[in-house]
């Protein structure tokens, strides 16, 4: 689904979305936004981009048909949409490269990140090694006993990883880092990861990342020969979940459904359903629906995937589930691991555990749907960075025998 022009200019779907940033930020976005809008049409930068997808990133990514997976499921045909095979192992490469390509015509030499999986962070620092530029990433101090994986990585690469330790320790924090220093750094680019933040930042990453759901309209066509019953994807800002969606939004045939992070429960105040328990507030340069408490502050978010723990969401997703165009489905943390158990014992994927709620939702949509339904699960990014912690923090669901 191509963008409005008027969404373009403003950042605005419906009232979500804009810009509320102070004068010093002012001026960069600006300088952003012009240069996107450049590039979207510049022939040269388009095929550039192409070029690093397909030979560098790996794409097209499979649409694979997980057989043993619907089987477990006892309903429709589950296909899985492989973004964990690209490289870096996540969908974060998509926008990554399409920034970091804009930042060096630009004529920046250095990129900011927040990360909160470390999947995005190890992304970033991908493309600052493949351009020849420096690269520096937030991460909050929770996230990062989470995450000694990715990290390693990140300083593998060359990349300087600042811990934050501010507020939660998490990927709210790790974003005002990043924000902060992008104000203050004239040579810096802030390569933001989620479909979240001050315009143009949603819509550009909502555009670099529909080659997802470009690539499944094609594939569909090629493998099933129609388009899908459904489609889901995890969402915690929104990125992974928009370009899978942005193909299906115009076909109103097709089921379009979010699996939030429930956590420990809806109750439970310890989770991040932003669609379903959000209200409008502004939140890091934007207004979307975000977690707030009884006193109207921003509430602090909770999920076991990193990735995913986060108090707001983008506000192009947060339009479309007012409009009734998408759902939401909450998946707690303990129905997350279990199903990222299930994938693994039934197809040999682990998935990440961000991709694991979706797995969950699209098992669960499989099982109330007929057998002649398809469903397209957006498998967002391979799960070995969780391993260690999901075998410390589960080990009662990683033990259970599961049938094979």
């Amino acid at each position: 689904m191509s963008i409005t022009s008027k969404a373009l200019q403003t950042g605005f779907f419906g009232t979500y979305g804009g810009q509320v940033v102070p004068p010093a930020l002012q001026k960069n976005l600006d300088e952003l936004s012009a240069a996107f809008l450049t590039a979207r049409k510049d022939k040269q930068f388009q095929q550039q981009l192409h070029q690093l997808l397909r030979t560098y990133a790996n794409r097209p990514s499979g649409l694979y048909e997980a057989k043993r997976l619907t089987d477990e499921s006892g309903g429709a045909r589950i296909f899985l949409k492989r973004e964990d095979l690209n490289h870096t192992g996540s969908h974060k490469i998509n926008n990554v490269l399409g920034q970091a390509l804009l930042a060096q015509q630009m004529g920046k030499t250095k990129l900011l990140a927040e990360t909160g999986a470390g999947q995005h962070g190890v992304a970033v620092a991908t493309a600052a090694a493949l351009l020849g530029m420096q690269a520096r990433i937030y991460m909050g101090e929770r996230d990062i006993k989470n995450q000694a994986m990715n990290l390693d990585r990140m300083r593998l690469l060359g990349a300087e990883v600042v811990s934050v330790k501010a507020g939660q320790g998490t990927l709210k924090d790790a974003v005002d880092a990043a924000l902060q220093a992008y104000v203050s750094e004239p040579d810096a680019y802030y390569l933001l990861g989620s479909a979240v933040g001050p315009h143009p930042y949603p819509i550009m990453v909502r555009e670099f990342q529909r080659v997802i759901g470009d690539e499944v309209l094609e594939q569909m066509k090629q493998q099933v020969g129609r388009l899908p019953n459904a489609v889901v994807a995890c969402v915690g800002g929104g990125s992974n979940a928009l370009g899978l969606f942005s193909a299906f939004i115009p076909h109103r045939e097709v089921k379009i459904v979010a699996a939030e992070p429930g956590g420990l429960g809806r109750d439970s105040r310890r989770h991040g359903l932003s669609l379903l328990c959000g209200q409008t507030q502004t939140l890091h340069g934007f207004t979307s629906k975000v977690l707030l408490t009884n006193t109207g502050e921003v509430a602090e978010s909770y999920s076991a995937a990193s990735g995913l723990d986060y108090p707001g969401v983008s506000p192009e997703l947060s339009y479309y589930y007012d409009q009734g165009r998408l759902s939401s489905v909450p998946v707690t943390d303990a129905e997350a691991v279990q199903a990222m158990v299930i994938l693994s014992r039934c197809e040999g994927i682990i998935p990440a555990l961000e991709s694991a709620h979706a797995v969950a939702a699209g098992m669960e949509l499989a099982r109330k749907l007929g057998k002649e339904a398809v469903i397209i699960i957006n498998l967002s990014g391979r799960g070995d960075k969780d391993v260690s912690h999901v075998v410390r923090d589960f080990p009662e669901l990683i033990t259970t025998q599961h049938r094979v």
